[in-house]
């Protein structure tokens, strides 16, 4: 039975192609595709942008990308990487997940001293921990005090509003009785909507074609989520599956004109 691999790699020549061909069409690197053909899957990037080289690639090629990744699933690879470890980072967001060997085991250690000591009665929580007993507050104080609260955030609410009218309306009479007329001018937003999750990154488009600054860092959208960036020139979008996302430009939604993990540039 033939590997991945050398599949691939057949399905390419019998296309015609060299791997430098392959990788200018399919905007993945070739030392990538080279490994891929030779059944090294290993190449120090997320399992997502493996996922996604592999499906583009085997639909470059006029193959079954589901076969090809029911497959590479097969091989296990994924599960034999060793998991990280439990602290992780996401975006400035720096989150501690305890493993369960950390975990209290809640036992209460008593010393001669304590023996000694007349016995006190206490109430433990499920950790060990002493919880003191403090006044209980009446449910009808707690209801009386929601509906206090509710009704000051109704006013603030009304009071703003009325605020922002005031304001807005007398920013407009002075513009227009001033002698020149101010014009604001709104900067052109496009917005991207997630039909399914689906990692984004957006960057205005250089002279020259390659990426510069970037408007939207590399993040995961999940399915029905909307960003809206904007859009002060002509930009890139990278997507690691076109079909699980769209974009929205002056009320109409387009859908991303590829598969797969590639990039679309909206002028």
């Amino acid at each position: 039975m033939q590997t991945i691999g050398e599949r691939l790699e057949e399905a390419r020549k019998r296309k015609g192609n060299s791997i430098r061909e392959a990788a200018e069409a399919t905007k993945i690197r070739s030392d990538y595709l080279h490994k891929f053909e030779s059944n090294q899957f290993d190449i120090n990037l997320a399992e997502i942008y493996v996922r996604g080289f592999l499906r583009a690639y085997a639909q470059y090629l006029g193959m079954s990308a589901d076969k090809i990744l029911n497959d590479y699933a097969a091989l296990g690879i994924n599960e034999s990487k060793q998991r990280p470890p439990s602290r992780e980072v996401y975006g400035r967001m720096d989150l501690t997940v305890a493993s369960s060997d950390d975990k209290s085991t809640g036992t209460v250690e008593s010393s001669d001293e304590e023996d000694s000591a007349p016995s006190r009665p206490s109430t433990l929580n499920r950790s060990g921990t002493s919880l003191p007993k403090g006044p209980t507050i009446p449910p009808t104080l707690i209801f009386r005090g929601g509906i206090g609260l509710v009704v000051v955030i109704v006013l603030l609410l009304i009071y703003w509003g009325v605020s922002a009218i005031i304001g807005g309306g007398s920013d407009t009479t002075t513009g227009a009785s001033g002698s020149g007329a101010v014009t604001s001018v709104q900067e052109p937003t496009i917005s991207l909507i997630a039909l399914s999750s689906v990692r984004v990154k957006v960057t205005l488009k250089n002279e020259d074609g390659s990426p510069g600054e970037v408007l939207f860092p590399e993040t995961t959208l999940v399915s029905g989520e909307v960003r809206t960036i904007p859009k002060p020139g002509p930009i890139l979008i990278w997507a690691t599956e076109g079909k699980s996302l769209q974009i929205e430009i002056k009320g109409k939604r387009y859908p991303m004109p590829f598969e797969g993990y590639n990039r679309a540039q909206i002028n």
